[in-house]
């Protein structure tokens, strides 16, 4: 199972808090999200495209008032701002051990496009995109394969593998057996289900309660 560090995109294009507006908008329309950092290289905030629009209504909407008005409240001219009163802050973290589908759920449960990985001092050592972590969707079926049978049926679970069949088409995943318990189904089939790259389960696995799942596909766990 692959980890952040392994799609991470590494050095990262950065701005200070004293960035000028206008540089930190370059910077976002270049790379699509920029990290936020101070002078140790921890993490501040981060500016995406949905922060520069935000600030693109704010100011239009201080243009439209009074002069007295704006002066009172508005934020003033583009030119004045700058990423530190325009960043997310604190940003959503994560950690180069976190494995591919923890970072899809982050970034899915607060819907963002981008993740600064950071290390235990909360400096800042790559960044991870959507796209990142979608990538494990074109996993060769024999890799699947390969991971639901030594890495989670032999190594995790403690299982003999000729016990199973396993048999991956397109990343569904086909598992039939019998597995000693209704427990030790469950949760392998729910591992399997987490594996980077699988797109459903036919669960055939034969209960010792007597159930047989059948032949429905299951989707991978939801990353929320």
């Amino acid at each position: 199972m692959s980890t952040v560090r392994d799609v991470m995109t590494t050095p990262v294009v950065t701005v200070r808090p004293d960035t000028p507006f206008k540089q930190v908008v370059a910077a976002v329309r270049a790379v699509g999200a920029i990290p936020v950092v101070d002078d140790c290289g921890r993490v501040l905030g981060i500016v995406c495209e949905h922060d520069l629009l935000a600030e693109k209504v704010i100011l239009e909407r201080s243009a439209g008032r009074p002069a007295a008005a704006r002066r009172h409240g508005g934020r003033g001219k583009a030119a004045a701002a700058t990423a530190a009163s325009v960043m997310t802050s604190p940003a959503v973290t994560t950690r180069a051990q976190a494995t591919a589908g923890e970072a899809a759920r982050l970034m899915c449960r607060h819907r963002l496009g981008s993740l600064p990985v950071v290390d235990a001092g909360g400096r800042l050592i790559g960044i991870i995109s959507r796209g990142d972590v979608l990538a494990g969707f074109t996993r060769q079926d024999g890799d699947i394969h390969r991971e639901v049978v030594r890495d989670l049926i032999t190594r995790q679970f403690l299982l003999n593998p000729q016990a199973f069949t396993v048999t991956v088409g397109d990343g569904i995943v086909t598992l039939s057996g019998r597995p000693e318990s209704d427990q030790v189904g469950h949760l392998l089939a729910a591992a399997v289900r987490r594996v980077e790259g699988v797109a459903g389960l036919r669960d055939q696995m034969r209960y010792p309660a007597g159930r047989t799942a059948g032949w429905r596909v299951l989707p991978p766990l939801q990353p929320w």
